[in-house]
């Protein structure tokens, strides 16, 4: 056996985990070799340089050997050497310190708690006291009305505020 399909050889020397994964990565030119990009049915031969992108980072490997199935881990470095330069671990590594710092406040889509906080400010009789009894389905009723009461009387208080500031006036 002289070359073995590119698909083949990433999925047997474990670099992608089913081979259909290592045909899409070709497929959608994540897998070069010399800058030319590989379909999934091209033969890789040993000594080829082979360029992987898993974004953030691109692994390259050199073909040290051609596996005839998927191999156990303990036996990878006899088909791949792993040449990938320095530079692309860092890159790495500063992306996972950046997660691990965690999303900053406000940004991308709520917490489950954040969404139930917003949601509870927007509409105040949603918001159920502690003390409220679930069972109770009158109790519910009154908290709710009692709700909504305090807030017309917020908004009657905010009218007058207004109209005492000469807010409407021309």
């Amino acid at each position: 056996m002289e070359d073995l399909r590119i698909d083949r050889w990433l999925w047997g020397a474990r670099v992608f985990k089913t081979r259909s994964i290592a045909a899409k990565a070709c497929k959608i030119n994540r897998v070069t070799r010399d800058g030319v990009s590989l379909k999934p049915a091209s033969k890789v031969r040993v000594g080829d340089r082979i360029e992987v992108k898993k974004p953030p980072m691109t692994f390259s490997f050199e073909v040290v050997g051609l596996p005839k199935a998927r191999v156990g881990a303990k036996l990878v470095p006899e088909y791949l050497k792993n040449v990938t330069p320095r530079s692309e671990y860092e890159i790495l590594e500063t992306m996972q310190a950046a997660y691990r710092q965690g999303r900053a406040r406000g940004t991308g889509r709520p917490t489950k708690k954040e969404r139930r906080d917003l949601e509870q400010f927007m509409d105040p009789t949603q918001y159920v006291p502690d003390w409220l009894d679930d069972d109770d389905p009158e109790l519910r009723e009154d908290a709710a009305d009692a709700e909504t009461d305090d807030l017309e009387q917020l908004e009657r208080d905010e009218q007058e505020m207004l109209d005492d500031l000469g807010f409407w006036d021309d």
